[in-house]
């Protein structure tokens, strides 16, 4: 769900001091259990506790189990813990639970397990440009994040420069102007209209809107997309950026 940049900068606002990165090549996927500890944990890491989750399985197949790990901390000299799962509701969060909430397009539910709107970063690149001859001028955005919400039109935020903007986003192939087939990630920030070529942004995924449908003019299709900016403003009084 995240690229390595947004993982480590997660990691930091959680207050992690370090974080040491360990390439999986495929030599290391063939150590057994007692290998990976005593190479990784012990030789490279010389780690004075390891906590793991509920589910932590390690090794070559698998083997390895908390158990095991607790065993071989017993015997290399460091102290064990289990994270306990964190409960939403009556079920376990889980990053399977959240990926098939994304890709259903439940971005709202997705943002209730990640205590956060779901986001995707990138580059601010060059469009046609014919948002901005309909009054909706939108940024199109290059991200490297592989998850993306199914096509559809989504009330978002649009962080730039640090601050957060209301903002609403098409994910698609712009059935009405397009005939390429590509899918675009398409935001139009609420109350902007500045050349943002080149600029780095993050938008968060805060409620799906609407299906992508073609429509018959362009007229009818500003006037949709007037509507989902209204609806999407109402949706924004309510919260807080």
């Amino acid at each position: 769900m995240m690229t390595q940049p947004q993982k480590l900068e997660a990691l930091q606002r959680a207050g992690v001091d370090g974080v040491a990165i360990v390439r999986f090549t495929p030599e290391l996927s063939r150590w057994d259990p007692e290998m990976f500890v005593r190479t990784v944990l012990v030789d490279w890491l010389g780690v004075a506790e390891v906590w793991v989750g509920a589910n932590f399985l390690f090794g070559h197949n698998r083997a390895g189990n908390f158990s095991m790990l607790r065993a071989l901390g017993g015997r290399y000299g460091f102290r064990t813990g289990q994270i306990d799962p964190v409960r939403y509701k009556d079920f376990v969060v889980s990053s399977t639970r959240i990926r098939r909430l994304i890709s259903e397009g439940r971005v709202d539910e997705a943002g209730a397990l990640l205590g956060h709107s779901y986001y995707v970063d990138g580059a601010v690149i060059r469009g046609e440009q014919r948002g901005r001859t309909i009054g909706f001028p939108t940024a199109n955005l290059c991200t490297d994040n592989e998850l993306l919400p199914p096509h559809g039109v989504y009330a978002t935020t649009t962080t730039l420069a640090g601050i957060v903007h209301p903002s609403v986003t098409n994910i698609g192939v712009r059935p009405t102007v397009d005939s390429s087939g590509r899918t675009s990630v398409e935001t139009h920030i609420f109350d902007m209209d500045r050349d943002l070529y080149g600029t780095s942004i993050r938008v968060g995924f805060v409620q799906r809107l609407r299906d992508e449908r073609a429509f018959a003019s362009i007229d009818l299709l500003r006037a949709q997309i007037a509507a989902d900016c209204s609806r999407a403003r109402v949706l924004f009084d309510h919260l807080s950026l």
